[in-house]
């Protein structure tokens, strides 16, 4: 009786063992899916990022060469105070229609500026669900994984 006891308990430890190594191994697995998903995480922002640097630069570019058309220097928005700049616009306008064009101008550039900002977020969280799902559905087929494990070791 005692020699079966202690067979019982080294099967029972051998059997802890090896359920032992298979989670160690799930473990494993899915932390390096969690880094592969941090990876592209990373290299996605990354490319949003140098996407927003890149727009910004042409966007600086654009906008000198629309004040160089207009006659005002770039020099004089970096060097001196905007105010002035802008105080040196405006007394370039001559009449009131100046002036309406000027400002149509001005809100059809905010409009497109803020529609361009609101395409901005609108990828950001597209992109932030789109890996959010992912990483889920990586979680869901690990755990799906694991159960089907421990099924088979029972």
């Amino acid at each position: 009786m005692n020699q079966d006891l202690t067979q019982q308990w080294l099967t029972e430890i051998q059997v802890l063992k090896e359920q032992m190594a298979g989670l160690q191994s799930d473990r494993d697995a899915a932390w390096e899916s969690a880094q592969k998903w941090r990876q592209l995480y990373k290299t996605e922002a990354e490319q949003r990022r140098t996407d927003a640097q890149l727009s910004q630069q042409a966007i600086a570019s654009l906008n000198s060469d629309l004040y160089k058309l207009q006659g005002l220097e770039v020099e004089t928005l970096a060097a001196g105070t905007p105010v002035i700049a802008i105080q040196q616009e405006i007394e370039q306008l001559k009449s009131v229609e100046d002036l309406q064009a000027k400002l149509i101008a001005v809100i059809k550039e905010r409009d497109r500026l803020l529609q361009a900002f609101k395409t901005e977020q609108d990828n950001h969280a597209q992109t932030r669900n789109s890996l959010t799902t992912a990483l889920g559905d990586a979680i869901d087929s690990l755990t799906r994984e694991r159960a089907g494990r421990e099924k088979q070791n029972q």
